[in-house]
């Protein structure tokens, strides 16, 4: 069982910027994909980036915005995100999977943008 917790979270102003960040209980050095997922109120979750041993994944509605990282000394992802946009409101939660078949999920950061 692997333990994520997530931090970084808050309001924000559209145009800002925050970064989250998410530990693991173990190592993640040999994860075989780690990420981040959003809920809006009301919406399903989404996939917003992921971090693999092949290079890394964004939502369309992300790109060129968020970037997702690792300090795998820190057993750590990272999400910096800039030019926030109100859509970008939701419940931030990191996901972990030691392999295809087995995934876990953190319990979430909340993340407001205001106009």
């Amino acid at each position: 069982q692997v333990q994520l917790v997530e931090s970084g979270g808050g309001l924000v102003e559209a145009g800002g910027s925050l970064r989250l960040s998410c530990t693991a209980s173990e190592s993640i050095a040999s994860m075989y994909l780690m990420g981040w997922y959003r809920q809006a109120p009301g919406k399903q979750r989404e996939m917003v980036a992921l971090i693999h041993t092949g290079g890394t994944e964004y939502a369309d509605s992300v790109k060129g915005r968020f970037t997702i990282s690792r300090d795998n000394a820190k057993n750590t992802i990272y999400l910096a995100m800039s030019g926030l946009k109100t859509e970008d409101t939701g419940d931030y939660v990191c996901s972990a999977r030691p392999s295809a078949r087995i995934m876990f999920w953190g319990r979430g950061t909340q993340v407001t943008v205001s106009s």
